[in-house]
């Protein structure tokens, strides 16, 4: 019963870091290709979590859920074009400040449209309750996030390593003077990118909205995991993110389980002892900024 309990809290585990994934890879795409540390990133689950539970009370859940990223994305279309790329060649520390402006910024907004109290977020019926395999009991929406999880990354992965737009973003981060000399702008695949990052991170938000608190600093408490995970990752690296989602997922669920007061402090240890070993990561790459 012991062994099929920890299996459990892997799962459990797996999940969570299918939480932290969604955001982790649009952050690391982000910095990977404009060479700026995206701090609003954050905002943009956050907002995701209240248009989707706004459509979600209107139309259902599942029009929240598939509405919600692309109004985000559209979002940030705006986002870049009129903000983020201004700091692609600047000193990093601007783009760092003018994007941690942004977030607390957005914070403020929506408290004023949506309110400070949290607000309350169901999962459709059909999906609640568990479902059990033999000795095994999982959550039937937790099974499902890991589905969507896994189908948003695959789809990724296929986007960067098997179409044209992928090898230029690749080209792009790892050699932007060989990009510019083919006469191939960088802008619009740039801009590709800011959407394809922030509309995951607010289907993260969209998704996992009915199983954690949606209030107005989900966004600034989620960044900071986010973060440690892009670190421990590798920047530049998409398989080093995901290995370093789930590994931090894991880690922190078993950690919480049995040790609770322990759980935050855990995926701080993990990096500590990553970087110890690996100072660019688990899978980290040297990169290049768009110039």
């Amino acid at each position: 019963m012991q062994v099929v309990f920890l299996l459990e809290q892997v799962i459990n585990g797996l999940v969570l870091g299918g939480y932290y994934l969604l955001l982790a890879l649009g952050l690391s795409l982000i910095f990977s290709v404009g060479g700026v540390v995206n701090l609003a990133h954050g905002a943009f689950y956050a907002i995701g979590a209240y248009v989707s539970l706004t459509v979600g009370n209107r139309f259902g859940f599942g029009a929240g859920v598939l509405i919600s990223p692309v109004l985000v994305g559209l979002l940030g279309v705006a986002f870049e074009r009129l903000l983020l790329r201004r700091f692609y060649s600047a000193d990093p520390i601007l783009g760092l400040l003018v994007t941690f402006g942004l977030a607390m910024v957005a914070e403020q907004l929506i408290r004023l449209v949506w309110g400070a109290a949290p607000l309350p977020s169901t999962m459709p019926p059909e999906f609640k309750g568990n479902v059990t395999v033999g000795e095994f009991l999982f959550s039937r929406y937790r099974l499902l996030l890991l589905a969507v999880v896994f189908v948003v990354m695959t789809a990724l992965w296929l986007l960067l390593n098997k179409t044209s737009f992928g090898r230029v973003v690749r080209a792009g981060v790892q050699r932007p003077d060989m990009v510019a000399v083919l006469g191939i702008k960088l802008q619009p695949y740039m801009t590709a990118v800011v959407v394809l990052g922030v509309a995951s991170a607010a289907l993260g938000g969209a998704l996992f909205g009915p199983i954690t608190i949606v209030h107005p600093a989900m966004g600034t408490e989620i960044m900071t995991i986010a973060f440690v995970v892009v670190v421990i990752g590798g920047l530049g690296s998409f398989w080093g993110v995901v290995l370093a989602a789930l590994l931090v997922g894991v880690v922190r669920g078993i950690t919480i389980h049995f040790v609770p007061a322990a759980g935050e402090a855990s995926m701080y240890v993990l990096m500590v002892l990553v970087l110890l070993f690996r100072p660019r990561g688990l899978l980290g790459e040297r990169i290049e900024r768009f110039e």
